[in-house]
């Protein structure tokens, strides 16, 4: 039986660089994928779209490209990536900036229509129980979870890099495997197996001891090292997760069973676009050092609606901390946190807190007072950071090591809408290196 392999780059947007080198210099791998989004990325993505145009994609876009296409190209591994963000086409122009200036002769296709913005008016939001109108100016974002379709389509015109902006995780893995093997849109067990791959590998190392080691209790060796998994995937759909040899960090039962549960409401209904998924009989099998054959997924037909992410504006963050250290200083920290209380009492100040980090333990030398506020308007939170700074010299004795933050508050809501409202295409430009 073939099998084709594919790797995890990147399970979120500051996921590290070298990992994912490696697999595409030693990994053998038929697709390298990178899975760079969350709900609040791309709704931040979105807030930058609308500063500039032109902007809206992945920061570390470029980065990556430069790092791995040569060894990609080399190796003829093709690239599938979310980190068109809100910006898909922008990204794509980079991308094929990137391949001429490395000389390579590279196809690179956006996939565009999961913006729904434009459409997502009388959608009513989860959290907020009203329409998305109801936001009026506040609304920045409306994102759909696409399925596999416009990264198949990309895929099928021979593109070697494909850029989207929010796709389903697993779909980014899921869309090579019905590419190469040929697979029916309705081969639901199939479906179901090639969305278990996803869900394993969207998190790159979560999967190979990071965000799993726990010191006396769940040891992973070589965690400054950490290696990046990669599947190899069956044309049936089952696969065997490992990672590169001489890598940090491991593949286990355990750490297959974290990654299989993360994330999971219903593992018998995971719902996806594609298909929904069923991860009830999954079986994990241990075959060897680092490799683990995972099997026995299934799935059925798909609900017909597509989660929406909406971003929007929900007041300012003014935050301020300052350190209180010696003798009496959990006292000093307490004064501090009664001042701002009353100096701020009268300020639009919808949500507040204050804490003082380090009190709870026994006999502290030191605490760290952090005084945070949610405010209706920017001048509002700027106050709040402020007034933490004056207590250097208008608050307690000897504060020191002041920070402030300052930002608009991104909020996320979620609901639901038909997919045959989101029509998704892909659109593939070839780049052409033309010889010296």
């Amino acid at each position: 039986m073939t099998t084709i392999r594919i790797g995890a780059g990147a399970g979120f947007q500051g996921d590290r660089i070298g990992p994912a080198v490696d697999l595409a210099e030693r990994g053998g791998l038929d697709f390298l994928v990178f899975e760079c989004l969350a709900e609040r990325t791309i709704a931040l993505a979105q807030q930058a779209r609308l500063a500039d145009p032109a902007a809206g994609f992945d920061p570390r876009l470029e980065r990556r490209l430069r790092a791995v296409l040569p060894a990609c190209a080399k190796a003829g591994t093709r690239i599938v990536t979310n980190m068109g963000a809100a910006n898909p086409r922008a990204a794509a122009a980079r991308a094929r900036a990137v391949v001429a200036e490395l000389g390579l002769d590279l196809k690179v296709a956006a996939v565009t229509g999961d913006d729904v913005l434009d459409r997502i008016g009388g959608q009513v939001l989860d959290e907020t129980g009203r329409p998305a109108r109801d936001l009026g100016a506040r609304l920045i974002s409306a994102n759909a979870y696409i399925g596999v379709g416009g990264i198949v389509a990309a895929l099928a015109q021979g593109a070697d890099i494909v850029i989207c902006g929010r796709a389903s995780d697993p779909a980014l893995f899921l869309a090579p495997l019905v590419h190469h093997f040929s697979w029916a849109m309705d081969d639901w067990t199939r479906l179901g197996r090639g969305t278990l791959v996803g869900h394993l590998l969207e998190c790159s190392a979560q999967i190979t001891g990071g965000y799993f080691a726990d010191p006396g209790v769940k040891n992973v060796p070589g965690l400054a090292h950490l290696g990046f998994p990669l599947a190899e995937v069956a044309e049936d759909g089952t696969a065997v997760i490992t990672k590169l040899p001489g890598t940090g960090g491991l593949v286990s039962r355990a750490t297959c069973t974290e990654q299989l549960l993360y994330e999971i409401h219903d593992p018998a209904r995971y719902m996806q676009p594609d298909v929904i998924a069923d991860f009830s009989g999954v079986t994990l099998d241990q075959i060897g050092p680092d490799r683990v054959r995972v099997a026995g997924a299934g799935g059925q037909a798909p609900s017909g609606l597509l989660k929406v992410s909406v971003g929007y504006r929900d007041g300012w963050l003014g935050e301020g901390q300052i350190s209180y250290a010696g003798a009496n200083c959990v006292a000093r920290g307490e004064l501090g946190l009664e001042i701002l209380d009353e100096r701020l009492r009268e300020a639009a100040i919808l949500e507040r807190r204050g804490d003082l980090i380090g009190a709870q333990a026994e006999a502290p030398r030191e605490v760290r007072l952090r005084y945070a506020a949610r405010c209706a308007d920017r001048l509002t939170a700027q106050s709040v950071a402020e007034e933490v700074e004056a207590l250097y010299l208008c608050g307690p004795a000897a504060g020191g090591g002041v920070t402030t933050t300052l930002r608009e508050i991104v909020a996320i809501a979620s609901t639901l809408m038909p997919a045959g409202q989101v029509p998704v295409r892909a659109e593939l430009e070839e780049v052409q290196h033309a010889p010296a």
